[in-house]
């Protein structure tokens, strides 16, 4: 059995959204991972990237940092738990789209492709010169689900042929009912295992909330697809998510009710 993996720069932009924590030096707070950001529940979006789902490691940490100093609070004080309570409570998380955008982006400079923004297109930006210089300006903020699962940035690829650094789209069905109608949602591949070049589990990380995760319980999350048969499709494997499988595993039935596809970023090809 062999593995492939991210390369090492992708990794560490997981690890940083994974296992988050402020301050420095003696005053590190306790670990959490960075929280799943709803726009439906923040309301009125605000500038920030932060604040906006959109953020870097490095701007949610610099925001959690101000915003603590500004309520006099010592990082060094914060429990994992008490830090994530804190984050959601001044709407400071990452989207699914927001994540797989940092992560693939260091990705692409690892494989030496350079940064995404160099390589993607804005089809769902505004008409107009207008729409399409803040889609240049503002890259993160317009990549969306719908960007990345468009085929002027991505192509499909097959079960038998995925690779870490391909990405698992759900794009929700025009016709379907508003109670299926599940949100768009994407999951990214960081690593896969094989066994006689048969990929046989397919480790993923995204940013989600489940029914079941309450106010405080969302965030960064990985699950594993076990390929128990490689000749069948995707949503015929067995994907374990949170101990959960099956009608349990939310992120499954979410991509049950979806348009799901695996796909790759056409200059990864």
């Amino acid at each position: 059995m062999n593995t492939k993996l991210l390369t090492d720069r992708a990794l560490a932009v997981i690890e940083q959204y994974s296992n988050f924590h402020i301050g420095s030096g003696t005053t590190l707070s306790g670990i959490c991972s960075v929280p799943y950001f709803n726009n439906r529940r923040a309301g009125l979006r605000a500038g920030l990237r932060a604040l906006k789902g959109k953020g870097s490691p490095h701007d949610i940490y610099e925001e959690a940092e101000i915003t603590a100093l500004k309520e006099k609070i010592v990082p060094s004080s914060f429990t994992g738990a008490a830090l994530k309570e804190f984050m959601v409570d001044h709407r400071l998380g990452i989207d699914c789209s927001g994540l797989v955008y940092y992560v693939l982006n260091a990705e692409s400079i690892g494989r030496s492709k350079g940064q995404i923004d160099r390589h993607l297109s804005f089809p769902y930006c505004k008409k107009g010169i207008i729409g399409k210089i803040v889609c240049r300006i503002r890259p993160t903020e317009n990549t969306n689900v719908q960007t990345f699962a468009s085929d002027k940035n991505s192509s499909v690829v097959t079960l038998a042929d995925i690779q870490p650094g391909d990405f698992i789209s759900m794009i929700k069905h025009p016709d379907a009912s508003e109670e299926d109608r599940a949100r768009d949602h994407i999951i990214l591949i960081h690593q896969i295992e094989y066994q006689n070049f048969i990929p046989t589990a397919i480790h993923y990380t995204h940013s989600i909330a489940w029914p079941t995760d309450g106010v405080y319980g969302h965030g960064i999350r990985q699950g594993v697809i076990n390929i128990t048969d490689p000749k069948k499709a995707l949503l015929e494997q067995r994907w374990v998510e949170a101990g959960k499988t099956g009608e349990e595993n939310f992120t499954f039935t979410r991509a049950k009710k979806s348009i799901t596809e695996i796909r790759r970023l056409n200059w990864f090809v």
